[in-house]
């Protein structure tokens, strides 16, 4: 089966989120969340990494990691393992605690805005879950989250936990507990209002379904790093949203040789009837060549319903099939290694 791509560089920041198998508990009780930051406070000693956000809920957690070496599959490895040891040791249980694997997305840390918007979701988490009556109880209320040590003295707290990047990104100063504490308590009851909590779900729509965090530069520095891990690998060894941008990107720089080995400019290409041998044949020769899907060779070619795209040249006339060998023989020669 195919698996989400990691993408692992030095001084990478990531948001990480895990559930437990089938949706179940992976907290039972609090002694097992103090022992999972415990283990996290572990794999930060032995990794290096430095955490500007947590949360734990019942059946799921996430981080907001950054990593100044190259390992975040390594550290998550022995982190979620170690945990599952401790955990089914403890409740004398045996197999899966986490379902699948974590999902990691990379965030851009080094721009103004992102750290801050994946922190404040992270912290806002117990919240959006029901888990404090808003407008009754403070958000700061929730233990198992690093919102509290936000609003405690520096110095205080866990010593892998990074306050200041997410502080600074708010033009917040480290002892600025107060205007900190103002920020999210406030976005706590927009989320109790109806019209807030609907605005807050269009902004972070993306940041949950996004294969990224961060702006077109990122995105674009991101899929460099993409191209140097599945360069050589098999395409089916990798799935998800960022192994589509990348072959998304490949068919087109890929498209754009095909056009000129035909002599043929976009203009020309959009002015071609939907099942002109042309498309047919450019269709066909970048589905064989690139991981991309069907509708988006249809709506890229302008073939209109996307089943256009997977359309058999056998079912040409003779004359509109010498056509099609004669064009495809032209796309055979343009050099598809660079996908």
């Amino acid at each position: 089966m195919a698996r989400p791509l990691r993408i692992e560089f030095a001084g990478a920041t990531y948001h990480i989120m895990a559930r437990g198998n089938q949706g179940r508990a992976i907290f039972d009780d609090d002694r097992d969340r103090q022992r999972f930051l415990e283990t996290l406070g572990e794999a930060c000693d032995k990794t290096g990494w430095r955490i500007h956000a947590y949360v734990l809920m019942g059946n799921h957690y996430h981080l907001l990691i950054e990593t100044p070496e190259a390992n975040l599959v390594a550290g998550m490895k022995w982190l979620q393992g170690t945990y599952t040891q401790r955990y089914n040791g403890r409740h004398r249980v045996f197999g899966h605690l986490f379902q699948g694997r974590y999902k990691a997305v990379p965030v851009d840390g080094a721009s103004a805005g992102y750290l801050e918007t994946v922190s404040t979701y992270i912290h806002l988490n117990p919240a959006r879950a029901g888990l404090i009556e808003i407008g009754q109880e403070k958000l700061k209320g929730y233990r198992w989250s690093s919102y509290p040590w936000y609003l405690s003295w520096p110095g205080r707290g866990p010593a892998w936990l990074e306050r200041g990047r997410v502080m600074e990104g708010l033009r917040l100063k480290p002892e600025d507990r107060r205007g900190y504490e103002a920020c999210l308590e406030g976005r706590a009851l927009e989320i109790g209002l109806k019209t807030g909590r609907v605005e807050l779900e269009e902004q972070w729509k993306a940041l949950r379904r996004g294969w990224y965090v961060g702006g077109d530069g990122f995105a674009a520095r991101l899929r460099d790093q993409i191209e140097r891990v599945v360069r050589g690998c098999r395409r089916e060894s990798h799935s998800g949203g960022a192994v589509r941008a990348h072959g998304e990107q490949a068919a087109e720089r890929l498209l754009q040789r095909g056009l000129a080995s035909l002599g043929l400019a976009k203009a020309a290409l959009a002015r071609l009837p939907k099942l002109s041998v042309e498309k047919v044949a450019l269709g066909g020769w970048l589905r064989e060549r690139t991981t991309v899907s069907l509708r988006w060779v249809s709506a890229r070619l302008g073939m209109g319903h996307y089943t256009n795209a997977s359309r058999s040249p056998r079912r040409m006339n003779p004359g509109g099939f010498r056509k099609f060998q004669k064009i495809r023989s032209k796309l055979d020669l343009v050099d598809a290694n660079e996908n």
